[in-house]
């Protein structure tokens, strides 16, 4: 036989869930501390100018001519 599912339970539990899945998703994207996010920009910043150093001009490209 089937299992008697009572709908309106079966609703609030699919409600509950959801809100479970949004604050879950509140919690990744705001959940982090002001000391954490600056440590994050200043580590993000020094990656990009360690990538920015070594980049090839394109001057220096056309000069040498090999």
């Amino acid at each position: 036989m089937a299992e008697i599912v009572n709908l309106r339970q079966a609703r609030k539990r699919k409600t509950r869930a959801e809100r479970e899945r949004t604050a879950e998703a509140n919690r990744l994207k705001f959940g982090q501390p002001k000391a954490e996010k600056q440590r994050n920009r200043l580590e993000d910043a020094r990656a990009q100018r360690a990538h920015d150093a070594h980049r090839r001009d394109e001057e220096k490209q056309e000069e040498g001519g090999t």
